[in-house]
């Protein structure tokens, strides 16, 4: 199978993992095994997040930022994570999962990005297109690309996530470590 195809498979394989914590087929490793023998992509080492919606409505966000496992195995965890054990929600019920939506955002490895001042980061950020890291004084916290499309102003973006992390909404004026990455959206078909 061609990559986008192996890619198209992982929202269906994030919806089995979450099942099968209703008392669904059970993903074996023979199973997974079968897809990655089909589609090795998946077999490799690369970080992904899964995010569950409700009626339009966030319901669960849980990823990992780098790469640690196999790609198939970081989405069968996170996909179990965002729907059980995101604590700013509830976990799943057997009754909602026909009406949660799954989308998988494979990551691109996070890289440094040096920057003199917010007006340079500003300059160098592409908004809609990279998802951000912000760390300092052992704080961290990251926004998706897609975040951009809620919060689309550089100082609402920038200030939510030093929220986000703890931080002073204007955080930028401290000059924390940035990292940049990419997402690959691959929402659920329909």
């Amino acid at each position: 199978m061609g990559m986008d195809r192996c890619l198209k498979e992982l929202p269906r394989i994030a919806r089995a993992a979450i099942a099968e914590e209703f008392g669904g087929q059970r993903l074996t490793d023979e199973t997974t095994g079968a897809i990655t023998a089909a589609c090795p992509e998946l077999a490799r080492e690369q970080a992904a997040f899964v995010t569950l919606h409700k009626h339009g409505q966030l319901r669960g966000c849980i990823g990992s930022i780098l790469p640690r496992r196999p790609l198939i195995e970081d989405v069968i965890h996170n996909a179990k994570a965002a729907a059980f054990n995101d604590p700013r929600f509830m976990p799943l019920r057997a009754d909602e999962l026909d009406d949660v939506d799954i989308e998988v955002s494979v990551l691109s490895v996070p890289a440094p990005l040096p920057y003199a001042d917010a007006a340079d980061l500003r300059r160098k950020i592409r908004p809609g297109v990279d998802g951000v890291i912000i760390r300092l004084d052992g704080r961290q916290a990251t926004f998706l690309p897609s975040v951009w499309e809620q919060l689309p102003d550089f100082d609402g973006f920038f200030s939510h996530l030093c929220r986000k992390a703890g931080l002073p909404g204007d955080c930028l004026n401290l000059h924390p470590d940035v990292f940049t990455y990419q997402a690959q959206k691959v929402p659920e078909a329909d």
